[in-house]
């Protein structure tokens, strides 16, 4: 039996924001690839494009990208690499959507048409050690993301979710639209519409981070952005800095102790996503449980 253990398992972000005629032929032509491969994670595909994280030896990983970037509608697509786990993943889902961000806008936005202008980390950098007042950093992520990890000054728009975003726009940036704004988010994939949206609200000088926080932590780690970076995995959160050295951002949402463990509250009329240190953890006895107010209403157990 092959140990599978003794294999190096590699991560791969990417998307890409292209025309596919028939999202459900390129579905089942991923599913069959990512099977013959041993590769999970998740796939998402629409009549805009794809978007992707998956999991395999770095072996395998290597013949799915050799066949995906032959294909001319991804040949040009940034991939972001990182270190896998091995099981990062459960299973495979490949999905046909709608979006491959969900919005809330009433009219089609493509980023390949209107969309804030690429910024390299290097640029970004650049301009945070030049003059970081200069510059308005707009973090475009789930508020629970955030937490873990983001900007040093950044702006955390009231988003619970994506498609939140027009209704703060105008609530929480509008003072912003002169300004020079830099939206981020994980990989990418999100920044391309927001800040594209943006720009169709009036804002006058928009960019976005090329590649995304983890194309940035790559390159200056440690540096300008504290904390962890939030990833929709097992792992549930990554960082590129030394272990020793790395600063614990993320706080308890219930005592305040500094933690970067993620539940869901055990409510179901709830299920917050939040974190709990592993002292509250094991205080709830199996349970975990965001408030006090969600405590009282627990079910009783079997």
């Amino acid at each position: 039996m092959v140990n599978m253990n003794t294999h190096e398992y590699e991560i791969l972000l990417f998307y890409k924001y292209v025309k596919v005629e028939d999202p459900v032929a390129l579905m089942h032509e991923q599913r069959r690839l990512c099977e013959d491969l041993g590769i999970k994670g998740r796939i998402i595909i629409a009549h805009e494009g794809i978007n992707a994280t998956l999991e395999g030896t770095k072996e395998n990983t290597q013949k799915y990208l050799d066949v995906f970037l032959a294909d001319p509608r991804f040949e040009k697509t940034h991939i972001k690499r990182s270190k896998g786990i091995g099981d990062a993943f459960p299973r495979l889902s490949v999905k046909v959507r709608k979006d491959l961000v969900t919005d809330s806008l009433s009219w089609p936005l493509d980023p390949n048409v209107t969309t804030g202008t690429h910024l390299s980390p290097e640029a970004l950098h650049e301009l945070i050690e030049k003059d970081r007042d200069a510059i308005h950093i707009v973090d475009m992520r789930n508020e629970y993301e955030f937490w873990a990890g983001h900007f040093e000054g950044s702006i955390l728009p009231s988003l619970k979710n994506f498609r939140d975003l027009p209704k703060v726009v105008d609530q929480e940036l509008g003072h912003l639209k002169d300004k020079k704004v830099i939206t981020v988010c994980t990989g990418g994939v999100r920044c391309e519409k927001a800040s594209g949206y943006l720009i169709e609200q009036g804002f006058k000088d928009v960019y976005q981070l090329d590649g995304g926080i983890v194309s940035y932590m790559e390159k200056y780690p440690g540096k300008d952005f504290k904390g962890s970076l939030y990833v929709f995995d097992k792992r549930k959160t990554m960082h590129f800095n030394d272990p020793e050295t790395h600063e614990v951002i993320g706080r308890c949402h219930l005592c305040g102790a500094a933690s970067e463990n993620y539940e869901n509250c055990t409510l179901p009329t709830c299920h917050n996503h939040f974190i709990c240190c592993l002292s509250c953890k094991e205080a709830q006895n199996g349970f975990n449980y965001c408030s006090a107010s969600c405590r009282e209403g627990k079910p009783v157990a079997a």
